[in-house]
């Protein structure tokens, strides 16, 4: 669909491919990192989005993703296949002799943790030449935060029997991703925009399945200030909570260590946590030690410390 050369003028005088109006929230973790993606991506690639909280916030009140002079394709997909359509489309541009377009799957914990899984696992096994990227809010968000298999231990949703907390602890999804043998995996957050966009601009050249776990702080989900999604993103990674480190060839690289800051710095600042009490928090400071203990010995690093 192109676009008028009024609009051209008004809505494309700098290098974003993201532009205003959206629709998502105020302080929306999943927008700043649509944002940073596209930036590294650029702007010849397809995007499949299941029903969540990014297709509608791009393409109503109007279309927001653009490039040069025309709009960014986006296709919407049903939940469960966002990963089979992704890999349709990528077959199809092949067919027609495009190389060179990149097809991105574009979905949140719900459709990749849940619902879309097999679809994931299946296009993964296939080693699909797309990238995945799951963004990661930790609940189903778009529709009233109901719990999801990404949601983390204490957490409270509006789907768990009062007072709400979640019980379980959070799937590990990219040890689940390794066990597919996929060329390339990594995490990423919004709060380290240089490591997001590094990492997608490597995928870039690789063939083959990529896969993309970035975590996306909720604001009306996890409850917090609006001005604090960066600093909750950066907490999660300098407690622990989620790591950043990247998986080649099965081979596992820690791009940042653990800081000394507390969970309870982190937990403190979102009403989700408001029931987790001390119980809650040694659970939540357990599955942390677990996490990294793995993690640490799949990168043959000694405690904390990281390969440079």
């Amino acid at each position: 669909m192109n676009i008028t050369n009024e609009e051209i003028k008004l809505r494309f005088s700098t290098k974003e491919y993201m532009q205003p109006p959206h629709g998502f929230c105020p302080g929306c973790g999943v927008a700043l990192t649509l944002r940073y993606f596209l930036k590294a991506m650029g702007g010849n690639v397809v995007l499949v989005m299941p029903p969540g909280c990014t297709s509608p916030s791009v393409l109503n009140p109007k279309r927001s993703l653009v490039s040069g002079d025309r709009y960014i394709d986006v296709i919407c997909s049903p939940f469960g296949s966002t990963a089979i359509f992704a890999g349709g489309i990528k077959s199809g541009l092949v067919a027609r002799g495009d190389l060179k377009t990149q097809v991105v799957a574009w979905a949140g914990d719900g459709a990749t943790f849940d619902i879309g899984l097999s679809g994931v696992s299946g296009a993964a096994e296939r080693n699909e030449d797309i990238i995945y990227v799951c963004n990661d809010n930790e609940a189903y968000m778009n529709t009233g935060n109901q719990r999801s298999s990404a949601t983390p231990i204490g957490a409270t949703t509006t789907t768990n029997p009062p007072p709400g907390t979640k019980h379980e602890s959070k799937k590990d999804i990219m040890w689940i991703m390794m066990g597919h043998q996929i060329p390339y995996a990594a995490t990423s957050t919004i709060a380290y925009p240089d490591d997001l966009m590094g990492k997608v601009r490597k995928a870039k050249d690789i063939k083959g399945f990529r896969f993309f776990h970035f975590l996306a702080p909720c604001v009306p989900g996890w409850g917090f200030r609006t001005e604090q999604t960066v600093k909750l993103s950066r907490f999660a990674v300098q407690t622990g909570l989620f790591p950043l480190y990247e998986m080649e060839n099965g081979a596992v690289s820690i791009n940042k260590k653990r800081k000394s800051v507390k969970l309870e710095e982190f937990t403190k600042l979102q009403r989700r946590y408001k029931f987790l009490g001390k119980e809650g928090l040694a659970a939540l400071e357990g599955f942390v030690d677990q996490q990294w203990n793995r993690l640490n010995r799949l990168a043959g690093t000694d405690g904390d410390a990281v390969s440079s």
